[in-house]
């Protein structure tokens, strides 16, 4: 986990840059085009860098927060979630080829859907053998919610 920036006014310019990171994700939830998965995690970069507090409730969060912490422990995906998001990519990108009238917005929906479909092939796998700690041998390093509630515990300056 990123350490505050020292200069609050980069931390407030942060607080808000991960703020509407946050909304574009929420948008991505409904809008078929818009993806969720990269603006969350970019709202978590943010909030790291700009606000203990939103960055803690962003990894408390039970929907988010799974994400989030995968992406700052192992920046990698699960096993088995690439093939879905292919899946759900292409089933997102068929519907709307088909309901946009014009073929310049076909041609813009199909370049859209090339860039993130290299976009996705692009972020690496965890290897199936890491998914889960092994309860024998436990990992020293804290975790990065183990983390954000030592710092929420903290005193604030």
């Amino acid at each position: 986990m990123s350490k505050l920036h020292d200069s609050r006014l980069m931390r407030v310019a942060f607080l808000w840059l991960g703020v509407v990171a946050l909304l574009l994700g929420a948008l991505g939830v409904v809008l078929p085009v818009l993806p969720t998965t990269p603006f969350v995690l970019l709202a978590a970069a943010c909030f790291a860098r700009g606000s203990e507090r939103f960055h803690h409730h962003l990894l408390a969060h039970r929907i988010a927060g799974p994400i989030v912490r995968e992406w700052e422990e192992h920046r990698s995906m699960p096993p088995g979630v690439k093939p879905w998001a292919f899946g759900l990519m292409a089933l997102s990108f068929g519907v709307s080829l088909l309901l946009v009238p014009t073929a310049w917005h076909r041609l813009m929906l199909l370049g859209i859907a090339a860039v993130l479909a290299f976009f996705l092939w692009r972020v690496p796998v965890r290897a199936a053998d890491a998914a889960e700690p092994d309860v024998r041998t436990p990992d020293t390093r804290p975790s990065s919610a183990a983390i954000a509630r030592r710092q929420a515990s903290r005193p604030r300056r």
